[in-house]
């Protein structure tokens, strides 16, 4: 527990106040001018924004927008705070390049604990509630984050995650699970693919999965096909449970309906669109909401590291109306631009690619082969432990159509194989979609 002090209570207190305050509805302009306020002049304390002047919307409007490859390529100059004199050091997965430090403040945690386990609370709710965590904690806080969220809505909950070597591993989750017995599991995408196919494999699903009622999926991108196919292996709704940087923190948040909302008392939200910067999050009260573009953020609750209107370079689209009553933005999140790659001059993102895989086919991954030229391409596809292999030609014909269909292309060769290689589907924490999922071959 780190809110144990006198300041830190006050500090949670106010937090809560916040977060509880807003109603599931976007603040007012007064909100964000004063947060904005705030957290302009504790980034004026950081090399990167030294020298900005006082706090204006005009001077907020005319500021430029931070690249994200600019913070990677210098992020001490953005810290407000020495690393060691931080409450907790963490750094990026460095899965897309160099690791980037990042130092937290007693008050980063607290913000955005509080935020996220707000935004969560009606998920888990119920008194018999058990979370297992099979996220990391080393290094990268997102488990960290999940731990500090069930203490804070004091539901019980057990860290397991699986490639801890020396401590934990499939057999011995296999047997922590039956004895937790989770109702709430939260897991990467392609750790869950991986747990699943070796329960098939082991006939353990139907025991593993019999108390589990939820899926928070957190880490990686992931489809609304992924999700389903997992919630009808699990016999569990799966939900995409939060969207997020170690840069920036939690972003948006699963409501009760299963879509994921902004968190506008989080951060101010802006737009990257064909016409320039739409703001997305007191701007949605007229109407401008909705949208696909790249997301800007400024995190209102950084303290070690406050960023102003930091290009996330993930591409969103943002809408508005959900059944659970929250009036905030609506985002669903396709990928990092920089992620996409050529495939016979047509730009694949994650999303397009596994949205097609996991509706069209029984598959439990896939990779993508390409020359270097970009002029040949297959697509290989891992048979379903119990898969029925005389209808996979049929499948390979709807996914060729649907990709001919939707974006143009059309694979040279899509092939069924037995396995792939675990790479393919180790979590966000130890890959990158383009370096798990794609391989460039020497010829074909």
């Amino acid at each position: 527990m780190i809110w144990h002090h006198e300041e830190r209570i006050d500090v949670l207190a106010q937090a809560r106040r916040e977060m509880c305050g807003s109603g599931g509805r976007i603040p007012d302009a007064h909100f964000y001018e004063r947060k904005l306020a705030e957290v302009w002049r504790r980034a004026g304390n950081s090399p990167a924004y030294a020298g900005i002047g006082g706090y204006s919307p005009a001077a907020f409007a005319a500021l430029p927008v931070t690249a994200r490859e600019e913070l990677k390529a210098r992020p001490a100059d953005f810290l407000a705070v020495a690393p060691n004199a931080a409450l907790r050091y963490y750094e990026t997965t460095g899965s897309t390049g160099a690791p980037t430090p990042t130092p937290r403040l007693a008050e980063d945690v607290i913000w955005n604990t509080v935020s996220v386990a707000e935004a969560w609370r009606e998920l888990l709710d119920r008194p018999d509630e058990r979370v297992l965590n099979l996220l990391p904690s080393d290094v990268v806080p997102v488990g960290d984050l999940v731990a500090q969220a069930c203490d804070y809505l004091d539901v019980a909950h057990t860290r397991a995650y699986p490639f801890t070597t020396g401590i934990l591993d499939w057999d011995r989750l296999a047997d922590l699970w039956c004895n937790v017995a989770p109702t709430t599991v939260f897991v990467a995408p392609g750790v869950a693919l991986q747990w699943t196919r070796l329960a098939k494999q082991r006939r353990m699903l139907d025991k593993l999965s019999d108390s589990v009622r939820r899926l928070m999926l957190l880490g990686e991108v992931n489809t609304p096909a992924l999700r389903a196919r997992l919630g009808r292996w699990w016999g569990a709704t799966a939900l995409d449970g939060s969207y997020g940087s170690t840069e920036t923190g939690t972003l948006a948040a699963a409501c009760t309906a299963g879509n994921q909302h902004l968190l506008p008392t989080a951060a101010y939200f802006e737009l990257m669109t064909g016409q320039g910067l739409v703001p997305a999050g007191a701007g949605a009260c007229a109407g401008t909401a909705s949208g696909t573009g790249e997301l800007v953020v400024t995190p209102l609750n950084a303290y070690a590291r406050p960023l102003l209107r930091l290009n996330t370079g993930d591409v969103v689209t943002l809408t508005t109306g959900c059944p659970c009553g929250r009036r905030t933005p609506l985002v669903r999140v396709h990928g990092r631009a920089s992620d996409t790659t050529q495939v016979r001059g047509v730009a694949l993102a994650p999303g397009q690619v596994e949205e097609i895989v996991y509706a069209a086919t029984t598959a439990t991954g896939y990779l993508i082969e390409v020359d270097a030229a970009g002029t040949w391409a297959r697509l290989l596809l891992e048979r379903e432990v119990d898969g029925y292999r005389a209808g996979e030609p049929a499948m390979v014909q709807a996914l060729q159509n649907v990709f001919e269909r939707s974006l143009g292309l059309a694979w040279d060769q899509v092939a069924f194989v037995n396995t792939l290689p675990v790479n393919t589907k180790s979590g966000a924490a130890q890959k990158s979609w383009k370096r798990s999922n794609v391989r460039v071959l020497e010829s074909a």
